[in-house]
């Protein structure tokens, strides 16, 4: 085969390797469904265990699990902001309401994992109806700092005056019993299965984390995910269009309520303890900087922003000297970040590599990047 060949057949608009085709596949929903099993399968193996990557992350296994779950908690919250454009400072309301709902009901209740996470997320949508019914009557800057507010009101309540319940700082501590009855999330495998997952709680928090992905891809690209976007871009003109717009935000707000109440449950049962930090307003800004640094209104942006939060702080938080300043230099590169790209993380990548294909391009906006980027003497 001639290098001519090979390079029509890339360059062929109906080609199977064209660009156009790829495109096409990496916007399907099988495609985003099925690179998501696959990063569960292999990223904790490549954070922790895999020859000179892992050497190279310096990660483990138990901070895999944890940024799963938190990129849970920051897809359900990038729903809400990145598709509807309604920005909240408390959705540590739902994650902590979740989290204590599932300790409380495995301690006095019932103690099944699946049953504990599920409980969780439904206190979590519980508390998104009554407080939907008073956020969604405020706009801007006044629905974010009512939410931060009823947010803080929980903690300070689940704190002091409902300790005996709580347990206030001291949290509650939840036995982790078989999923099932039959399933021990502690085993661990041998062979590529203990290599890949290692144990069974990594394929249960796994399991919900593809489910969310699937869940939220279906309503991103349903006429429901349309309508989401309409009212983000402007709402004022989607109401004249004859659609009932706080219905819409309501839907949106349940939605994220639910898949943040999941993260909550699962945190739970990970780290068998739900305690009043979970509550606090600085979880609800953590998950804003996560959001935004890896790409707002996008999929893979959350999943991205999460795992560079939590490298800063499980991995870089360690090191000699310089663990001292991790969230210094976290916040010297969200800036930086941020200033260059405001699409995050995942925009500069997709830009990077949509410029690879032609050189020149690169050039340019590399160029045009600096052009903006530095004044010129004109501009005084």
């Amino acid at each position: 085969m001639s290098m001519d060949t090979i390079r029509n057949s890339f360059d062929g608009d109906s080609s199977v390797l064209s660009w156009e085709t790829w495109n096409r596949i990496k916007h399907t929903e099988r495609f985003v469904v099925l690179s998501s099993v696959l990063f569960v399968l292999l990223f904790s193996y490549a954070f922790g265990r895999a020859p000179v990557v892992s050497d190279v992350f310096q990660g483990y296994h138990g901070l895999a699990m944890t940024i799963l779950i938190w990129s849970i908690f920051a897809l359900g919250f990038n729903l809400l902001l990145g598709q509807t454009g309604l920005l909240s400072f408390g959705h540590a309301m739902f994650f902590g309401t979740a989290s204590y709902a599932a300790a409380l009901f495995a301690i006095h209740v019932y103690n099944e994992p699946l049953v504990v996470v599920l409980v969780g997320m439904l206190a979590a949508v519980a508390l998104g109806v009554v407080s939907a019914l008073l956020l969604l009557r405020l706009h801007t800057v006044y629905f974010s700092i009512v939410a931060l507010a009823i947010a803080q009101f929980l903690y300070f309540l689940a704190r002091e005056p409902l300790v005996e319940i709580t347990k206030g700082i001291n949290g509650l501590d939840i036995p982790r019993v078989p999923l099932l009855g039959i399933v021990d999330l502690n085993h661990e495998y041998s062979g590529l299965v203990g290599t890949l997952l290692v144990n069974n709680l990594y394929i249960f928090i796994g399991v919900f984390f593809v489910a969310v992905v699937a869940l939220i891809t279906r309503i991103r690209k349903s006429p429901y995910g349309l309508i989401f976007k309409s009212i983000r871009e402007n709402e004022t003109r989607t109401a004249f269009m004859g659609l009932d717009v706080w219905r819409y935000k309501f839907a949106a707000f349940l939605l994220s309520a639910a898949i943040v109440g999941l993260a909550g449950g699962l945190m739970a049962v990970n780290t068998q303890f739900a305690g009043v930090e979970r509550l606090y307003w600085s979880v609800s800004g953590d998950i804003v900087v996560m959001t935004v640094l890896g790409g707002l209104g996008t999929l893979a942006g959350p999943v991205i922003g999460t795992f560079v939060f939590f490298y800063f702080k499980g991995i870089v938080n360690g090191f000699p000297t310089l663990g001292n300043y991790w969230l210094l230099l976290l916040s010297l590169s969200f800036t930086a970040v941020v200033w260059a790209y405001p699409d995050g993380i995942w925009g500069m990548l997709t830009d990077f590599t949509a410029a690879l294909r032609d050189p020149k391009e690169l050039l340019t906006k590399t160029r045009q990047r600096i052009a903006d980027l530095v004044p010129t003497g004109g501009d005084r």
